[in-house]
């Protein structure tokens, strides 16, 4: 699968950053920026090119007959939004279950620009004693992969907008939705 999923990305003129999380078996991956849906077929193409199963929480909407399955079989998790069910500690007991886990989170929570981040992934984080690694989309440059490890030092405010800082120097597919540095 990691040379189908390379050969796609020859094929569509994208490269894959270099960097990976090597040696890392728990995190919480934090995606920018998310302008597009094709986000996540670029995003799962990376992970496999990598060799990473990668696990996504995704609106409970989206798994209708017959997408349902797929998703599931791609790591889709299903969440409902609506409910004020504790998402952090489903998460935090998936840490504990998992020898291995990568748990995506696209912060922005929306395809629009939103300079108001969703910040569930940072008490994941920090409540399942997991890093964050930072991964993009740059389809100004048609690259993407993971680009750094961060960990967590409890100043969410900081840390969240050093986070955008990272995130804000990549271009989505819609670049007036990206990511802008407060």
């Amino acid at each position: 699968m990691k040379s189908l999923a390379r050969f796609f990305f020859r094929i569509i003129g994208w490269k894959i950053d270099q960097h990976s999380p090597i040696g890392i078996k728990k995190c919480v991956i934090v995606m920018g920026p998310h302008t597009s849906n094709w986000d996540f077929v670029l995003g799962k193409m990376a992970f496999i090119s990598y060799g990473i199963k990668a696990k996504y929480l995704i609106k409970k909407e989206a798994f209708f007959f017959p997408f349902g399955f797929l998703l599931r079989k791609m790591g889709g998790i299903p969440v409902d939004r609506k409910q004020k069910n504790n998402i952090t500690q489903k998460a935090k007991e998936l840490f504990l279950e998992n020898d291995e886990l990568f748990l995506v989170f696209t912060p922005e929570g929306t395809r629009s620009y939103n300079p108001n981040w969703k910040k569930g992934f940072y008490y994941i984080a920090i409540e399942s004693k997991v890093p964050i690694y930072i991964a993009y989309v740059d389809y100004s440059k048609k690259i993407g992969g993971f680009h750094s490890l961060f960990e967590p030092t409890g100043d969410i405010e900081n840390d969240v907008q050093e986070i955008k800082k990272i995130l804000s120097q990549f271009s989505g597919k819609v670049p007036e939705n990206g990511i802008k540095p407060d």
